[in-house]
């Protein structure tokens, strides 16, 4: 009672049959090579739905293949992902440290209760001075102005 052995490298797809005798007979809906009796090869597989199966007197075992193939992609096994992740994982912690060491050192920083006021009376800050352009009307300047009435339609 085993499992169908699927390996897929490039656009090549083996497929092993689980049935352990020799004689097996394979049924399958497009182009293979069978090698071996119980591997059936697929070279330049397109990536289309495969039904198929093998038999051996009586006991049969079928498998619907929809294996997606890619001809330029690599293979990567767990211990160079492993290595990746631990990269990026030294890389960001050592950018926090350097985050930390440089905002630890600024002139000015806040206090630590959170409050960098000075404590004391509370003082209001004067009005900013107006830009001079656009003063406020005074009493006595309205004929400066007198041309800036709204007109009618």
């Amino acid at each position: 009672q085993g499992e169908f052995l699927v390996e897929i490298s490039g656009t090549t797809v083996t497929i092993t049959c689980p049935l352990e005798d020799d004689g097996i007979d394979w049924t399958f809906s497009r182009k293979g090579e069978v090698t071996e009796e119980k591997k059936l090869i697929f070279r330049d597989h397109d990536s289309s739905p495969v039904n198929l199966s093998c038999s051996l007197g009586s006991r049969k075992r079928e498998l619907y293949l929809n294996a997606r193939v890619c001809a330029t992609c690599e293979e990567l096994d767990a211990l160079t992902v492993a290595g990746i992740i631990a990269a990026d994982l030294l890389i960001t912690l050592g950018l926090l440290i350097l985050v930390y060491y440089f905002s630890k050192g600024r002139k000015g920083r806040a206090s630590s209760s959170g409050d960098s006021r000075p404590r004391g009376q509370k003082m209001q800050r004067p009005p900013p001075v107006p830009n001079p352009d656009y003063e406020p009307i005074r009493k006595g300047q309205r004929e400066l102005y007198a041309g800036l009435a709204p007109r009618a339609l």
